[in-house]
This record gives structure tokens, sequence and C-alpha cells, in this order.
């Protein structure tokens, strides 16, 4: 089982801005690595070269956008084929909008979990009931993707494909960072709380440090 994570930045301002000392897509980066997800694509501009640098060192490929005329299910898919052509076998994709910059690897790792236990559906985090982001998306689903309205929001192309029959699994997994994006401080997050149960069935040691250490 692959598990690729598809980090999604609209700009590189969103791209690199600040996330603790660290560029926001490298932050994420790092977690989706911590985490276990493989390969890490980041489908962010850089026409002047300044997104490629925060990602040196760090296993992923940087992906130019698609068209911005397709709108976001446009990135999500470019995404996708960027993942697929990395590793044939990749069966899901982890879809992180880079404004998510607090997201724990235990998150991730959890999501990877879920989805080996039960392949087929959109697995989304919530955190005290609220629905989050990163979403895993299983590759099977490309196809219902490119079905979708350009003019949709990330939240949105979810809401549609449930709303079309797909089967989408919430989990709490207790990480405030899954619905607080990055304007809120990372000092300002509320607890972090976990998942209740683990979402294979067993305990395991989780990669959350790696996620903070600068590049120093």
């Amino acid at each position: 089982m692959t598990v690729a994570a598809v980090i999604l930045a609209a700009s590189p301002g969103s791209a690199l801005a600040d996330a603790d000392g660290v560029p926001r897509v490298r932050r994420l980066a790092d977690a989706a690595w911590a985490g276990g997800a493989f390969p890490i694509v980041v489908v962010a501009p850089d026409p002047n070269g300044t997104v490629a640098p925060a990602l040196a060192g760090a296993t992923v490929t940087l992906a130019e956008p698609a068209p911005f005329e397709g709108g976001p299910v446009a990135q999500i898919v470019r995404g996708l084929e960027v993942a697929l052509a990395e590793v044939t076998e990749t069966d899901a994709a982890i879809i992180w909008p880079a404004r998510m910059a607090w997201v724990d690897p235990e998150t991730i790792t959890s999501l990877i979990e879920a989805h080996g236990v039960d392949p087929e559906p959109i697995l989304v985090p919530t955190y005290r009931g609220e629905a989050g982001w990163p979403a895993l998306l299983p590759v099977v689903l490309a196809g219902r993707l490119r079905a979708v309205g350009s003019e949709l929001m990330p939240d949105e192309i979810l809401l549609q494909l449930r709303h079309a029959g797909v089967e989408v699994r919430d989990l709490d997994l207790g990480d405030p960072g899954s619905v607080h994006d990055g304007e809120t401080r990372r000092s300002e997050l509320p607890p972090f709380e976990g998942p209740p149960e683990p979402t294979a069935g067993h305990a395991h040691e989780w990669g959350a440090e790696v996620a903070d250490r600068s590049d120093d």
C-alpha cells in the first residue's frame, strides 16, 4: 500500500508563509514524510525560483500547477498524476491545502492506517466534531474528480462527492491542526487530543518531532 501526499499552494506566498520559522511547504513536507506518506508532491507556482530552495534536501517533487482556470480540482488531479508518475503503485493520496500548517504527523499516520483497513472511502479528519484537512482520496476516484466544477473550493469538492454517492468516512483524530489553519498561531491552538483509539487497532510510535525540526 502506497499513500502519497499532495500539498497544494495557490501562490509562492502561501507556499513560503512562515510556520514557526520554517517555510510552510517545508513544514508540511516534513510532516508528511514523518507520518509515512510517499511520494510527496508539492503543487505550487514558482516563477521566481523561491519555492524550490525551501524544499531543498526534502524527499519531495515540486510540480508546476495545472492551468489556474481549471480551479482547485485541476490542481488536485495534477498532484495525483505526478504522484502516480513517481510511484505507479500509489493507491491513495492525502490532499493537503498548504494553509493547514499545523497538521500533526500522527494524523497522517492515522489516515494511512485507516486506509489500509478500509481502502474504498475518502477519509476526512475531524476535531471535536468539525471536519478538516488533509483528506485521503483513493486514486480510483480521479475520474470522479474530473467531473467536478472548476469553480468549487476544496470543501465544496468533498461535499459534491458526498452528494454524488461517494463514501466519505469521518475520523475523529483529535488534531486541532486539521481545522485551524496557519492564521492561528501554533501557541494558540487548542490541545492535541489524538484519536480515541488506534485507527488500525494497534498502538505504535509516532514521528511528530521530525516535522518540528528546522533545516539548521
